[in-house]
């Protein structure tokens, strides 16, 4: 019966809101009200249907403030319920003490409670709710808009992420295939969780879930219709170089059983509230092992990736464009200009030149850029940015889990986002199960990008 007033409350919160309730601040009696209910679940008083009511209390209240009460309640609960200093400073001195002697390890054990915050009591109690864990992976995508300009709150961030990393560990998470058979809410989800490549319609779901497609997703038992990360898929006979081709609703059918390669062009994390939470390189070591017992012939498994930050990093680089563009590639580019088009002087003025989008719809100019963005790209991938990792937040994720740079793909993706984030260029990141263990070793141990020659020769050229 207490669960069920509980889901009530929440299913009315959330209609409520849907249908235009104004959300509150968190002032005066309201205040008051949060305040005491949050003592009550930090002191555990009373049993557990009285816990879980006070929960389902809380959310109901945090759902309804606005974003400036919802700031307010985090900060509470972070500055309100952490550990208290005095137990902590008696219990590390009784500790010292105590090393050495029998009474160490009961000592070491009341250290470790006097370091426990009442902030995990309060957040377990969410947990109990039907719908808590979802509400708890909600709550800190609050948190994290937050933290950044409040320092407060980094405690409970990293509690909270501590918790969810263990809730949401990989051994307790659900790999499905996602189909055109699927609920139409789980689809509906896809559509609105795509990141990489927009999904413009239910035709366009229809072909990426098609018999040559797959869409592979991990769920977690107590969000089970809610995908947390998911990885669409094309079963081909060669290494894909073209994102529009690879969606073209219009393109035949290719027979998946005389696929040879599997080509993985979309992998979309979907809670922001799981930030920090890895599970993207096991979701892959599954969906590979699944596909081979599906299709013994598959041999090559290998992105078709974007370079998300390619176009911010030239332009805060310009050093970078003078060494991939040299005098005669300034000049090739001149003889191919429109004549409504700016020309450059040499290299600096290229960025310029490029915000027309123009230049990608015009053969002979862009033929005439090729080798040039080619190299900066090049040269962008194999730099590294902080900690000595790569820049490029798509290969820090496919180099960490084994995998090297293969080929990059001019004009791959001349949609707007493509051309607005790298020139229209994607890579292939390639995952050769001969490699692959020496390539993650390499890489965690010293930070060697695994790549081709090709790539190689091309950075330094």
């Amino acid at each position: 019966m207490a669960e069920g007033m509980v889901v009530r409350g929440l299913r009315r919160v959330r209609t409520l809101l849907a249908e235009g309730s104004t959300p509150r601040g968190l002032e005066g009696r309201r205040l008051l009200l949060v305040r005491n209910l949050l003592h009550e679940c930090a002191s555990g008083i009373g049993g557990e249907v009285s816990a879980r009511q006070r929960a389902g209390r809380l959310a109901e209240a945090y759902l309804r403030l606005n974003d400036e009460g919802r700031a307010t309640f985090l900060r509470i609960v972070a500055t309100e319920f952490g550990p208290d200093p005095q137990q902590v400073a008696k219990a590390h001195a009784d500790y010292q003490a105590a090393i050495g002697s029998d009474a160490q390890w009961a000592a070491e054990s009341a250290l470790r409670n006097a370091m426990r915050s009442s902030r995990l009591r309060i957040l377990t109690q969410f947990n109990t709710l039907p719908q808590g864990v979802k509400f708890l992976v909600d709550l800190r995508a609050d948190l994290l808009r937050y933290v950044e300009t409040d320092p407060a709150l980094r405690s409970l961030d990293r509690e909270l992420e501590s918790r969810l990393s263990a809730w949401f560990d990989v051994g307790f998470l659900e790999l499905q295939r996602i189909t055109w058979s699927s609920p139409a809410a789980l689809l509906e989800k896809l559509i609105e969780y795509e990141a990489v490549h927009e999904i413009r319609s239910w035709s366009d779901l229809k072909n990426r879930l098609d018999s040559d497609r797959r869409c592979y997703a991990f769920f977690h038992p107590r969000m089970p219709m809610e995908p947390l990360i998911f990885v669409e898929v094309a079963l081909t006979d060669h290494l894909a170089d073209n994102v529009q081709t690879l969606l073209d609703e219009h393109a035949p059918v290719f027979d998946a059983q005389r696929a040879s390669t599997a080509i993985f062009y979309s992998i979309s994390n979907t809670q922001i509230g799981l930030r920090g939470v890895s599970f993207g390189n096991f979701l892959l070591k599954r969906v590979v092992d699944d596909l081979k017992r599906d299709y013994p012939r598959l041999v090559s498994f290998a992105t078709l990736s974007p370079l998300p930050s390619l176009r911010r990093w030239s332009e805060k680089t310009p050093d970078a464009w003078q060494q991939a563009f040299n005098r005669a590639d300034i000049e090739r580019i001149k003889r191919h200009l429109a004549p409504e088009m700016p020309a450059p002087d040499g290299a600096d003025d290229l960025p310029k030149l490029l915000a027309d989008d123009r230049w990608a719809n015009d053969e002979r100019l862009a033929r005439a850029l090729q080798h040039g963005l080619t190299r900066l790209a090049a040269r962008y991938l194999l730099t590294t940015g902080k900690g000595g990792r790569p820049y490029d937040p798509v290969a820090r994720f496919h180099l960490g889990n084994g995998a090297r740079i293969e080929r990059l793909n001019y004009l791959a993706d001349t949609s707007a986002r493509g051309r607005e984030q790298s020139y229209g260029l994607m890579v292939n990141y390639l995952y050769d199960p001969d490699t692959i263990e020496a390539n993650v070793e390499a890489f965690s141990r010293s930070g060697e990008i695994a790549a081709a020659a090709a790539i190689r020769r091309s950075a330094r050229d």
